[in-house]
């Protein structure tokens, strides 16, 4: 008689194979072989170039821009799906297009969603993800979705460090929910940034909500983009008295002079995950990995147990 459960099988997008390596190690398991052929146009198609029919097939990959990463994960879906693998799971660490969640003006996209069906059409069966921008993302999918959380590897290190007079700040109004739950798990005070834009990317004016004199303060966000909202978060925190400033990030988007940004800041230290990988080295940063995290569930999820151990915010 057959064994119920079906061999899995882990296979990496370009964008992410470093990451994915990381991963299908602490899973004990090794990458499959992917060959992608590119044409003069840019035009590219990946290849498996092993049988999956009848697997459970992670594939490995996030969708940051630019809009190759998505395409190139859509196609490595729909490869699996045609080579008739029994489920396909899209192992997203960072699941890009996530801020366009709502028509916030008139004549918008909505994004996020249109990302979802496009994963399901190509042939997900199945969103393994870390910090969504907003939780209610995983209402798009029809699919399975296992919204993780990187708590649960950020936390360890905040605790580690056994920082007095902790307070826990979020640098928008929107994230007020995370900043709550990572204060309740420390034990801490919270402080909320208030911002308003001029446009996408370019802040107007901030103002503080909390008190944070003679305080180490760490601040919580799901991504950093520019850096422009965390490093004048921090330097209005030095200003109103703190004593030293970090910041948890859990994507580390860092575009534009971003770097630069940081580097001029107030700002003590940037921790981030490797869910997409740096585009240089900084003394600021300090990369914790999620391999293991993305590990365990994986497995859990092949073996069919139980990841509500992973849910801890």
């Amino acid at each position: 008689m057959p064994n119920s459960i079906t061999e899995a099988k882990f296979f990496a997008c370009t964008q992410s194979t470093e990451l994915a390596e990381k991963i299908v190690s602490a899973y004990g398991a090794k990458l499959g072989k992917v060959i992608t052929s590119t044409y003069s146009d840019g035009e590219f198609q990946p290849s498996f170039e092993e049988s999956v029919r009848g697997s459970r097939v992670f594939i490995i990959g996030s969708t940051h821009p630019n809009s190759d990463h998505l395409m190139e994960m859509l196609l490595m879906l729909d490869a699996a799906k045609r080579a008739s693998a029994r489920h396909i799971t899209a192992v997203l660490p960072y699941y890009g297009w996530a801020r366009q969640d709502r028509k916030d003006k008139p004549r918008v996209p909505i994004a996020a969603k249109l990302i979802a069906k496009m994963l399901e059409t190509a042939g997900a069966t199945r969103i393994i993800t870390m910090d969504l921008h907003a939780d209610q993302i995983q209402g798009f999918f029809e699919k399975p979705v296992d919204h993780l959380f990187a708590s649960t590897i950020f936390l360890p290190y905040l605790q580690s460090l056994n920082l007095s007079d902790l307070t826990i700040a979020s640098p928008d109004m929107g994230g007020s929910k995370r900043a709550y739950a990572y204060s309740k798990a420390l034990q801490s005070d919270v402080v909320i940034c208030y911002k308003q834009r001029a446009k996408a990317n370019i802040i107007s004016h901030m103002e503080l909500i909390g008190d944070v004199t003679g305080k180490n303060v760490v601040l919580v966000d799901d991504m950093v983009d520019t850096a422009g909202t965390l490093t004048k978060a921090a330097d209005l925190m030095i200003e109103r008295g703190a004593k030293s400033v970090r910041a948890i990030c859990t994507h580390p988007i860092l575009s534009g002079d971003a770097y630069k940004k940081l580097e001029n800041s107030k700002l003590e230290e940037l921790i981030i995950t490797d869910s997409i990988p740096l585009k240089q080295q900084s003394e600021k940063i300090r990369v914790i990995t999620c391999a293991n995290l993305f590990a365990d569930v994986m497995n859990r999820v092949h073996n069919n147990e139980s990841i509500s151990s992973k849910f801890i915010m």
